[in-house]
């Protein structure tokens, strides 16, 4: 555990809707290859930048936190739930700061978000604030400055190296709108609560 002042503090956001074994691994990796005191899990309010309505907040935390339960330095965060108005990276990155003064931020992306990130509400004070860790081998096609597909990533951006998962959260809710098994890439206590709670089967 490092002091105060030089704690690392991970921000890994999304709908988690449902949370799944690739979030798992992303988590994992984060943990480890960051050496990070402490994983903020967020599970998303009001997505400004979704098409669809997502899960009932309530359920997605609920299933966020059965999906995180056995992992050890992390905290699953319900701000952005409780947050009124859209859910913006910023706001939460700023609360962050005043709670860990001092403490180095790293958000914690996949590569479509980075591929996303210049769209971003103040996407340039995001830069300021955290340094940006994408699991992926790559960043956006045709960006300059501040992305860098080469293997030495300028500041503030660092790659995660992971195996790729062919697991995503859309194909699983197709598969549960069709009642066939997401286990073992569902977790089997978020499988279980989904089936409880009768989720996902309106296709």
């Amino acid at each position: 555990m490092h002091s105060n002042a030089e704690q690392r503090i991970g921000v890994f956001g999304g709908a988690f809707d449902p949370p799944h074994a690739g979030h798992l691994a992303l988590a994992k990796t984060a943990l480890e290859q960051l050496h990070l005191d402490l994983l903020h899990i967020i599970p998303t309010g009001q997505a400004w930048h979704k098409t669809r309505a997502l899960t009932a907040a309530e359920h997605r935390l609920a299933m966020t936190g059965l999906a995180f339960a056995d992992l050890e330095r992390v905290v699953v965060d319900a701000r952005e739930i409780e947050r009124a108005g859209p859910t913006f990276t910023i706001d939460t990155l700023l609360e962050l700061q005043q709670q860990y003064r001092a403490a180095q931020l790293f958000l914690i992306i996949g590569q479509d978000q980075a591929d996303a990130l210049t769209t971003w509400h103040r996407a340039d004070d995001i830069l300021k604030i955290a340094i940006i860790c994408v699991a992926g081998r790559a960043f956006p096609a045709g960006a300059t400055g501040r992305f860098d597909a080469s293997n030495s990533l300028p500041a503030p951006f660092q790659r995660l190296v992971m195996p790729p998962m062919d697991v995503n959260a859309t194909d699983l809710r197709r598969r549960l709108a069709h009642h066939q098994s997401v286990v073992p890439l569902v977790f089997e206590p978020v499988a279980r609560y989904i089936a409880l709670h009768h989720l996902y089967q309106s296709a």
